[in-house]
């Protein structure tokens, strides 16, 4: 089973047991967004992962096989035009430029690792409307000839 039809399984198994993603990723000891990422297809589970996964969800091994597979990682065109991920865009597409800058003023000549890198959501009351935060915190990796 290819790891896309994977994911969609898992997708629709979740939503039909009434799962959140951080329970399942509670079962499978890791940080919600990586199980998240991971179930849906951007990073490989392990064996014990994917046949939790695959219990708790009540799907067959061969959905375990497509979990365990290397990722084309990468996001669908057509998720593009979902308003969340345009929004991403968006920010990152007007405010990456400064990033950029403000890293390079404070760190020197580099960049900000995906790999070694942690990632989390999380709500914040405002009387205004709840907001959203997204922390991005990763390794700097420094240029070196």
């Amino acid at each position: 089973m290819s790891k896309s039809d994977a994911a969609e399984l898992v997708a629709a198994a979740r939503r039909r047991r009434d799962l959140s993603w951080s329970a399942i990723a509670d079962e499978l000891g890791a940080p919600p967004v990586w199980a998240t990422a991971a179930l849906l297809g951007q990073h490989p589970l392990t064996r014990e992962q994917a046949e939790r996964a695959c219990t708790l969800l009540g799907l067959e091994e061969a959905v375990a096989e497509g979990l365990q597979q290397q990722p084309s990682r990468g996001t669908d065109p057509a998720l593009m035009s979902d308003p969340t991920i345009y929004r991403f865009t968006e920010a990152l597409s007007v405010y990456g430029p400064a990033l950029k800058e403000l890293i390079h003023e404070e760190f020197g000549d580099g960049i900000m690792s995906a790999i070694n890198f942690r990632v989390d959501v999380a709500r914040r009351p405002d009387p205004d409307g709840d907001r959203v935060v997204v922390t991005f915190d990763g390794k700097f990796l420094d240029y070196r000839w």
